[in-house]
């Protein structure tokens, strides 16, 4: 069975994470069934952006990397405080453990921020938020990441970066790929109406 943690910081768009949920529970009830996904969270309670309030599986001080094939984190807003816990030590920890451990990090639009904070992302080809002022994408680049501005998806070895919501859907099924198969992905989507 392959692990996905679904890391949710305070104020994460509920969009964003409910890619994962799907793609990774429509394969493990019509794919090939290998993939089982845990969120997890720094707190008991989160709220969403838009305050749809989910209760994470797991505290994030339990978890143990070792069990997890791999991360997937959603991003969120500023004003619902997002950044305050996808900025901390704890959550910065955990995905440079994952990074050192060589496994797959997906993440939507400014979800990459976290991770170029972490410092996993320096000299590594990335995007983030792309639409405004290209205040994130900036951001981006001063963690240190190669941003690639007009390019939707970006990986690079093991890390999946995305431009804006618009690429949810996009970015859980290169995660399922990278997972299992491409066959089986394409017959995921197939199924879910892709």
């Amino acid at each position: 069975m392959k692990k996905v943690l679904l890391l949710l910081a305070n104020g994460f768009e509920a969009v964003e994470a409910s890619v994962f949920t799907d793609v990774m529970g429509w394969n493990k009830l019509e794919g090939d069934g290998t993939t089982d996904l845990v969120t997890v969270g720094l707190r008991d309670k989160i709220k969403c952006t838009w305050n749809f309030t989910v209760i994470p599986e797991m505290h994030i001080s339990d978890v143990n990397i070792d069990e997890f094939d791999a991360l997937a984190i959603p991003g969120g807003y500023e004003e619902a405080g997002f950044y305050e816990e996808a900025f901390s030590r704890d959550f910065l920890n955990l995905i440079r453990e994952f990074d050192k451990a060589g496994k797959i990090i997906a993440s939507i639009c400014v979800a990459a921020l976290p991770i170029g904070k972490s410092g996993v992302l320096t000299n590594r080809n990335a995007t983030t938020y792309n639409l405004g002022d290209g205040k994130r994408q900036k951001q981006l680049s001063e963690l240190g990441a190669n941003v690639l501005a007009n390019k939707p998806i970006v990986i690079d070895k093991n890390i999946i970066t995305s431009y804006n919501p618009s690429t949810a859907f996009e970015v859980a099924f290169k995660l399922l790929e990278m997972l299992t198969s491409k066959e089986n992905c394409n017959k995921v989507k197939k199924l879910m109406g892709f």
